[in-house]
């Protein structure tokens, strides 16, 4: 067993939009991951998703509405919703999804990261 420090974890990541892997909970894996710019308008057709802001700040565009996230706040996007993160400046975030959760959902672009590349 050992303890992890999102901090120390996040200070490794040195690539935007590109979530870590960095422990399971059963059937959800924890992730972290550093945010500047916008992904793309995406949804999980059969997984909620957890945002926790660590550092920073996160715009989630809904189609209706736009959230802000401040250090601290988390928020759950639920299946189905198109959502868009945005991060006008660079944020550190964790995330908590379902290990069957498709970075970019049903998109596949440049910055699609797959569950292998997640892992490394």
């Amino acid at each position: 067993m050992k303890s992890v420090n999102f901090l120390k974890e996040l200070e490794q990541v040195t690539e935007y939009w590109s979530p870590r892997i960095v422990g399971q909970v059963n059937d959800q894996f924890i992730k972290v991951a550093k945010l500047k710019g916008d992904l793309t308008w995406h949804k999980h057709d059969n997984e909620d998703e957890l945002f926790y802001i660590v550092k920073g700040r996160l715009l989630l565009e809904y189609e209706n509405e736009v959230i802000t996230l401040e250090e601290g706040d988390f928020h759950v996007v639920p299946k189905g919703t198109m959502h868009n993160p945005i991060a006008k400046e660079e944020c550190w975030i964790a995330l908590i999804e379902t290990v069957t959760t498709r970075h970019t959902g049903d998109i596949v672009m440049e910055k699609t990261k797959s569950i292998d590349a997640q892992l490394a």
